[in-house]
């Protein structure tokens, strides 16, 4: 969360544990930092401005001097080589370069609020002559941006209308008569609420309220009463959240933006169908495998935790239920919105209307006077989110502009000496493996999609296999992004509720990165040539 985001932190007295409101996204007290969390902000501003500093005047890189345009990838780049020449192309290569590193450390050790890492990103990429002041402050407007902003509009629908607790609270209910059903029942709507909305902070916004309550009911505090039951439950959806994004196409705005990449790069669309017949099963498996992992593994229940602790809990929710007694007239257009959305997306072979188009006409309905459902003031839409994924998308037109990851991949292959028999299975492991573990060090999935989607289409071109083939599956990897608070927005904001530590996050979360990345080895090998994404016969692993 940014700072002055959250609003000051009620007394325990004050607080009642079964409200929901007191787990909405503004209510989250600010989390104390750790010693080591202080020292690494302290460090930051002064180890980015080195860095920047180092790279962009003093460094003298080989790879980035005398570059062969015939290598390049990128159109841009190429228009920028051929107006500006080898000279002035290694120089915004090096700035480029410079510019990313910094960022990095300032994302990584949260240095300064992240939006305002941004913000000094966009400046930056314009006063060193990256990118044009248009291209640099239009990114903003990307399509994907939009698609996150209606998404927050119909998310907010989900909420003023009651829809979305209407759902959750019955399927608690029917279904959560124990601890362990009450997981099962998170998986469930995690997945339903993945279907639908496309952005994977407003879904933990629409939870975290939700499995708040229920891990007080179970007597899960905060702070020094940190329980496995809280654990637990925090990790598990913080693992859901994300893998449930990456069931669908429309799941979150990077995966349409990786789909965007490749279907420029491969000359042919993806469609939703096509994304979610290949993933939905996998990550539906890998829900279930991160499950069984936290309850057996990591965070076992004892006798105590597996029974409510609060008297009165589920009667509780069961009042909260009843208080919204028949579905509303606005619930149920609220409903009809959500399937149409749904089955637009479902069915996008058939008409090619975008995903964003599609939220775009939902959200206009949805705010339309005495016809829609929402008003503006109860859209609840983070615009410092929205200035920092409008800082990566910045980020990636700069590595766009100067094809740094193409020209990285390049050098990195010549000085390795790995020449054009590389097996297949070989690049595979190797590009899946970067971009899965890459997660442990970005902040952004935005980002991860514009640097590693087309060094894989690099790598695929130069080896000459089929785009799909590398690139899809790397796509296929952006959503694993749970292990550390700053990996992803998701996780930032579920570290606020103070339920784990660090060190649970990093146990369970790379623990569930390693399967995952055994299983889409696994997927390579199998379902992904019978769907006909890998080439048959070149694996050579079976």
């Amino acid at each position: 969360m940014s700072e002055g985001a959250a609003a000051p932190r009620m007394e325990d007295s004050a607080r009642d544990p079964l409200d929901m409101r007191n787990y909405r996204i503004e209510q989250l007290p600010v989390r104390e930092k750790s010693r080591f969390e202080k020292a690494l902000a302290a460090a930051g501003a002064p180890l980015a401005l080195a860095v920047f500093v180092v790279f962009a005047f003093l460094a003298d890189l080989p790879f980035l001097q005398g570059i062969d345009p015939g290598t390049l990838v990128s159109d841009a780049a190429k228009k920028a080589f051929a107006a500006g020449g080898s000279e002035a192309f290694s120089q915004a290569n090096g700035f480029m370069l410079a510019i990313f590193l910094a960022a990095i450390i300032l994302w990584v050790t949260e240095a300064l609020p992240n939006y305002l890492t941004s913000l000094m990103l966009i400046i930056s990429l314009v006063l060193t002559g990256v990118l044009p002041e248009k291209k640099a402050y239009a990114e903003l407007g990307h399509p994907v941006m939009w698609l996150n902003i209606m998404s927050f509009v119909l998310a907010s629908m989900l909420v003023a209308t009651g829809l979305a607790k209407r759902m959750a609270l019955w399927l608690i209910l029917r279904f959560g008569h124990t601890a362990s059903a009450v997981f099962m029942v998170f998986i469930v709507l995690n997945v339903v609420l993945s279907a639908f909305v496309s952005a994977t902070t407003a879904k933990a916004a629409l939870l975290l309220p939700l499995f708040m309550v229920i891990a007080a009911i179970y007597g899960a505090g905060g702070g020094s009463d940190k329980t496995n039951f809280g654990r637990s439950i925090v990790l598990q959806n913080l693992l859901n959240i994300n893998l449930g994004a990456g069931a669908f196409m429309t799941g979150s705005g990077a995966n349409l933006l990786g789909v965007a990449i490749i279907g420029g790069s491969a000359g042919g669309a993806i469609y939703f169908s096509d994304w979610m017949k290949a993933m939905f099963p996998v990550m539906v498996g890998l829900m279930l495998v991160g499950y069984l992992l936290a309850m057996k593994v990591f965070f076992p229940l004892s006798p105590e935790e597996r029974a409510p602790r609060i008297e009165g809990g589920m009667e509780r929710l069961r009042a909260e239920y009843t208080a919204l007694g028949k579905m509303t007239s606005a619930e149920i257009r609220a409903s009809v919105i959500f399937l149409a959305i749904l089955g637009l997306w479902a069915t996008d072979k058939l008409h090619g209307i975008s995903p964003t188009a599609v939220a775009f006409v939902g959200a206009i309905v949805a705010l339309l006077p005495r016809i829609g459902i929402v008003k503006w003031n109860d859209v609840d839409v983070p615009w410092h989110l929205m200035l920092f994924s409008a800082g990566a998308y910045a980020l990636g037109a700069g590595l766009d502009a100067t094809d740094l990851p193409a020209v990285a991949v390049n050098a990195f292959f010549d000085h390795a000496g790995i020449g054009q028999a590389t097996p297949f299975w070989v690049l595979y492991l190797l590009l899946t493996g970067v971009m899965l573990f890459s997660a442990l060090v970005f902040q952004s999935k935005t980002m991860r999609a514009m640097i590693f989607i087309p060094i894989a289409i690099g790598v695929a071109g130069r080896f000459g296999y089929p785009v799909l083939s590398l690139a899809l599956p790397v796509a296929f990897l952006i959503e694993h992004v749970y292990v550390l608070p700053f990996n992803s927005k998701p996780a930032a904001l579920l570290y606020e509720t103070d339920r784990y530590t660090l060190t649970d996050s990093f146990r369970f979360g790379f623990s569930m990165m390693l399967i995952s990345w055994l299983v889409i080895i696994v997927a390579g090998e199998t379902w992904f040539r019978f769907l006909g994404i890998t080439p048959k016969g070149v694996f050579g692993l079976f």
